[in-house]
């Protein structure tokens, strides 16, 4: 994909000479979807990147052919396909001597999960996961999956950014099932810092704004907001607060996007009784207003790209 990446040296805005390169996306305005699909070849040579690097975005990497290795987070998985793997926003990952790699590479944006929220907790439980080689059955839906993807993508037909983001949700949901990703039962997140982390980004993602305070989430999950904030840290390196903020932003566009709602309403639905003050919040997390938010989401298939965030251009 042309222009996407910011090569070894660049500065790609991850702190300038010395940073790890940062894989970054665009979409042109306003009109694109925030999801890409191409084999290896079509993606481009990033694809196969043979330097530690990371992304702006989400990347499942189907690989049907190939030789070398992958390394994700400083673990090294073996080739041997069939493979499906999983990376997320920030991991550090590179090809080590891979040759005659083959398959299929799905690209998206945090905003393409728009109308399936809890796949974003699912897609990091994947990201953890290994690449192991898939069984015959598995290698078949897979492949079937990824075909429907592919061809939804090229005909362009209309409703297409629904059916991309549902064939999605099946793919991320499957896979959960085979690498056994899924998250804890609710109440049974005990006081492991991973479990107790998943019940809290469980509890924030319902869209719930009772639950969208540190606290009432510390009461929810049975430990104190200190354990909670000390959990949460040491799982996902950030702060619970931080986390809450991108719920209420991502629960806010999913409104603005889907319904029709004012943006008084909106504002009141996350938790906001000052319109204006929700007006600043939105812009300051995102780069734009709500209602800038809401007439690119019209324009571009029911989604918006945030100025700030780096997505992706169709070849």
């Amino acid at each position: 994909m042309r222009g996407t990446t910011v090569l070894p040296g660049e500065d790609g805005g991850t702190g300038g000479r010395g940073a790890l390169p940062m894989h970054r996306l665009e979409v042109p305005m306003p009109d694109a979807v925030p999801f890409a699909i191409g084999t290896f070849d079509t993606i481009g040579p990033m694809s196969r990147a043979a330097f530690p690097h990371r992304h702006t975005f989400y990347e499942i990497v189907h690989v049907t052919a190939g030789r070398g290795a992958h390394v994700a987070d400083l673990a090294r998985w073996p080739l041997r396909p069939p493979h499906l793997g999983f990376l997320t926003p920030g991991q550090v990952h590179h090809w080590e001597g891979a040759a005659d790699v083959d398959g299929s590479v799905v690209l998206f944006t945090e905003d393409f999960l728009i109308d399936h929220p809890g796949d974003r907790q699912l897609l990091r439980r994947l990201g953890e996961r290994p690449w192991p080689t898939l069984d015959e059955r598995a290698a078949e839906w897979t492949a079937r999956l990824l075909a429907d993807l592919h061809d939804e993508y090229d005909r362009g037909a209309d409703g297409r950014p629904s059916v991309l983001r549902a064939l999605l949700h099946v793919l991320v949901v499957r896979a959960a099932r085979l690498y056994d990703a899924h998250p804890a039962a609710p109440g049974r997140a005990g006081g492991r810092p991973g479990a107790v982390a998943e019940e809290f980004t469980r509890l924030i993602g319902r869209g719930d704004p009772a639950l969208w305070s540190v606290r009432a989430c510390a009461a929810a999950v049975g430990v104190s907001a200190g354990h909670l904030a000390e959990a949460v840290k040491t799982a996902t390196g950030r702060t619970p607060g931080q986390l809450v903020r991108e719920a209420r932003v991502h629960e806010a566009k999913r409104l603005l996007a889907r319904t029709d709602l004012t943006v008084r309403q909106v504002a009141a639905r996350v938790g906001f009784g000052d319109p204006a003050y929700f007006c600043r919040f939105f812009r300051r997390e995102t780069g734009t207003s709500p209602g800038d938010f809401r007439r690119g989401a019209e324009a571009g298939g029911g989604i918006h790209h945030d100025r700030r965030v780096q997505s992706i251009v169709r070849p």
